[in-house]
């Protein structure tokens, strides 16, 4: 972990499983309670920090979470070059005094769930699985997990920030996410990513 200060910030930088994507840290609340992720500039119009760092050459997506900041790359850009950047965009959107989103709340942290009645018991004990064993690990590493439904011993789920697009992603959903599921709740029989 590295730190950098400025005369009212220090902000701290994680690596992340993925390679394109780090975690940064303002030491200060990011978004209380949610997450969001913009995977354009297009879809970044509501946020003044997500327009800012959106505006630096070789970012492709953002990602907030209650106390970090994610930011991706593209495959050409490289960090050496616009993490400097990416660290000004952060300290000046924290000492500008701008909102985070503008007109807007946070609509993107709720998750989309679908799953019979009869289910829900068994839904119950997924979500509180992923709440409180999955989402801590997986925010540690820059990102987020949505859960979308269960169907037939299927459970989908979405990653978001660093883990979306992780080379281990696989991994994380099969070994990890699946085998405590599977452990904890039998009638799980799958785990499947959504896009």
């Amino acid at each position: 972990m590295k730190s950098y200060k400025s005369q009212t910030m220090f902000i701290q930088t994680e690596e992340t499983p993925n390679p394109a994507t780090i975690k940064f840290l303002p030491g200060r609340e990011v978004l209380a309670g949610a997450t969001l992720q913009f995977a354009s500039a297009a879809e970044a119009e509501t946020s003044p920090l997500a327009r800012r760092l959106f505006a630096i050459e070789g970012i492709e997506a953002v990602f907030f979470g209650e106390d970090f900041v994610s930011v991706s790359k593209g495959g050409d850009a490289r960090w050496i070059m616009i993490k400097p950047q990416v660290l000004g965009a952060i300290m000046e959107h924290f000492t500008s005094g701008d909102p985070l989103l503008e007109g807007v709340a946070a609509s993107q942290t709720h998750e989309s769930v679908g799953f019979d009645e009869e289910d829900a018991e068994i839904v119950d004990s997924i979500r509180e699985l992923l709440d409180t064993r999955v989402r801590p690990a997986v925010a540690q590493d820059g990102g987020d997990i949505l859960f979308h439904g269960f169907s037939k011993g299927v459970v989908y789920l979405t990653l978001r920030g660093a883990c979306s697009g992780c080379p281990s992603s696989t991994a994380t959903l099969r070994g990890g996410i699946e085998n405590m599921l599977k452990h904890y709740v039998p009638e799980v029989m799958e785990v499947r990513a959504v896009a």
